[in-house]
């Protein structure tokens, strides 16, 4: 089938079908927009989501029904984050584990089936579309590349939402430019713009020019943004989970320069401090912290102190504020995400702050498939990731407070705090826009 019939065929059915309990029964999509969509007909796990946030703002009548018409007419641009991810379908997968498959295959397919299955499967993407609805966001800074430097495993999760948002288009597309956000929001369309967790070296270390021969490459296939470095060191830097802090190498250097004539965003966000001040200090271009916190308030490894974030901002750039409890402390909750906010926007202007969630909406079918699966038993820790141990604990009220889908609410919370009209565009979607627009190199 091809995809006009496919979407034909499946944009007016309900959520709610036979074969799926009253539980996850869900409400059509149909006909809602505007305000009403971002608060009418959610399902069951949305709309506690945003209970639990609405119980800890407690704002009134009339800043939330303002932040919800605001929300509702701005563009809004998470500066990193994941689109909505589907279910597994959990019988394949456990074919495949019972096979033998190996680690790197079973968790390829697990990656493939959660981004892309919302494309053949009518309900998973009902699902995916209530939820792009309810969060009332235009378009998400999409991690599409996987952590490290290789081509070949970079390419991997760029293919994934390559062939979504060709398959989805008429609903979330990729955007190439920044005009295409623009145009997103005009339509009543949704979009990624593609970023990646890495820069794709060839690691033969032949020249400089040869390692970063595949830069401009992934750029014409619409990566936008790359991490610099992923917690650990490489050879552009050290990345945050390194004690040496040791910052950018001569390489790192090269890299910069490359990424400003290409038209690649750098983004420090997994960046050691020191990385990210002199990759800072070198670009010519705006750099990112796409998904961060401030150091002044707790001073996590995935934080930016005061300096490095005037540095950013001195560039042109943004601190992108993200919703992981640990790394906002406090009360780890949507309040604790305003008061980075508050911090960032006190310290370096409101021009240079925005919101990167760094989380997902996930299917509320996720857990009865990932059941399905057969465990494969003891698995050795990530060297990407090696976080240190901290005693710090994470509630579930936290974590909902701070859902994607609850972004209507941040807004909300920015007019509590006293914030314009005008200021709240700029940092819920208005900045990030102005950074790609500044960055963009096509000649």
């Amino acid at each position: 089938m091809d995809r006009r019939h496919f979407l034909q065929s499946t944009a007016a059915l309900t959520f709610a079908t036979a074969t799926h309990s009253a539980a996850h029964a869900q409400p059509s999509n149909e006909g809602l927009s505007g305000k009403e969509g971002l608060t009418e007909q959610l399902n069951p796990t949305i709309q506690d989501a945003r209970n639990v946030a609405t119980a800890i703002l407690k704002p009134s009548e009339k800043e939330l029904q303002h932040g919800l018409e605001l929300h509702a007419d701005s563009l809004v641009f998470d500066t990193y984050g994941f689109s909505p991810r589907a279910a597994i379908d959990g019988d394949k997968l456990k074919t495949l584990v019972e096979a033998g498959a190996s680690q790197i295959e079973i968790k390829d397919r697990r990656e493939q089936m959660s981004m892309t299955r919302y494309v053949t499967d009518p309900i998973e993407q009902a699902e995916y579309l209530a939820a792009w609805r309810a969060s009332g966001v235009t378009c998400v800074f999409q991690n599409a590349g996987e952590e490290g430097q290789d081509p070949l495993r970079l390419i991997k999760r760029l293919s994934n939402f390559t062939f979504a948002t060709d398959m989805l288009k008429d609903y979330v597309a990729k955007a190439a430019l920044p005009d295409d956000i623009v145009a997103a929001k005009e339509e009543g369309r949704h979009c990624l713009y593609f970023t990646g967790n890495g820069v794709p070296l060839t690691q033969q270390w032949v020249s400089v020019e040869d390692e970063l021969r595949y830069l401009q490459v992934y750029f014409q296939l619409g990566i936008r943004m790359m991490h610099l470095t992923y917690q650990r060191r490489n050879m552009i830097g050290d990345g945050s989970g390194e004690p040496a802090n040791a910052g950018l190498s001569d390489f790192g250097r090269a890299v910069i320069r490359e990424m400003n004539r290409v038209g690649v965003i750098p983004d420090c966000a997994h960046s050691g401090w020191q990385t990210s001040l002199e990759a800072a200090q070198l670009s010519e271009k705006p750099l990112v912290a796409s998904h961060s916190t401030c150091g002044g308030i707790y001073p996590h490894i995935r934080s930016k102190p005061d300096e490095v974030i005037k540095a950013i901002a001195d560039t042109g750039g943004l601190i992108g504020i993200c919703c992981i409890p640990r790394y906002l402390r406090g009360k780890g909750d949507i309040t604790a995400l305003l008061d980075h906010i508050d911090y960032a926007v006190k310290l370096v202007g409101v021009e240079h702050v925005g919101i990167g969630t760094d989380v997902s909406y996930s299917s509320q079918q996720s857990s009865a498939e990932n059941k399905k699966v057969p465990s494969q038993g003891k698995k050795r820790d990530d060297f990407r990731s090696l976080w240190p141990n901290d005693d710090y604990k994470t509630t579930s009220e936290m974590v909902r407070s701070i859902a994607w889908t609850n972004w209507p609410l941040f807004t909300v919370g920015l007019v509590q705090r006293g914030y314009s009209d005008d200021d709240i565009r700029k940092l819920i979607g208005g900045n990030m826009l102005r950074v790609c627009q500044e960055s963009l190199q096509l000649t």
